[in-house]
């Protein structure tokens, strides 16, 4: 997962601090993994160097000074380029997809575009492996068999979400 693309993808919603943004991604995505702290601000720093983000005010307090920080224009292409770019598939892969389709849903971005374009690079991968199965011996056969297991698999995670997208949008709403 991208953690920079995802804390873009929550600012979108309006300008945040890193403790907002920190309690947003472990509420959304981090339930396993949580973000440290550190992360958020190294990632910040990055995304504030690159002109991603700017910072939208700063607010002296009790410790050190809180920056809120707003997307910028140039955060939200990258936000639209990486939500439109098919993930390599692979094992696992739901994590990162799991991720764009919540904040496509999260910034009223089309989900079901999402998981479409996912669908039709996971049948462009199993034709070449089954044009690569037909054509190779028995252990070559094998490799591919496990990894069209495993894509066929995620075909049937992406249905299931597009079949749930309804479900999944009032549940990230709350």
């Amino acid at each position: 997962m991208s953690i920079g693309h995802t804390l873009l993808g929550l600012l979108e919603s309006g300008p945040r601090h890193g403790y907002d943004l920190k309690r947003a991604f472990d509420e959304k995505f981090g339930h396993d993994r949580p973000l440290h702290y550190g992360q958020v601000y190294s990632t910040m720093s990055r995304l504030l160097k690159h002109g991603h983000v700017e910072v939208d005010g700063i607010e002296a307090g009790g410790g050190p000074e809180r920056k809120r920080y707003a997307i910028t224009d140039a955060g939200i292409t990258d936000v639209e380029r990486w939500l439109a770019t098919p993930e390599k598939p692979e094992e696992y892969l739901q994590s990162t997809l799991y991720t764009k389709v919540v904040l496509a849903l999260l910034t009223h971005r089309n989900a079901a575009d999402i998981l479409d374009t996912q669908r039709a690079e996971h049948l462009r991968s199993m034709r070449i492996l089954t044009d690569r199965k037909r054509k190779g011996d028995l252990a070559d056969q094998l490799i591919c068999d496990h990894a069209l297991f495993h894509l066929e698999a995620d075909l049937r995670w992406l249905e299931l979400t597009a079949a749930r997208l309804d479900k999944l949008r009032e549940a990230v709403a709350k």
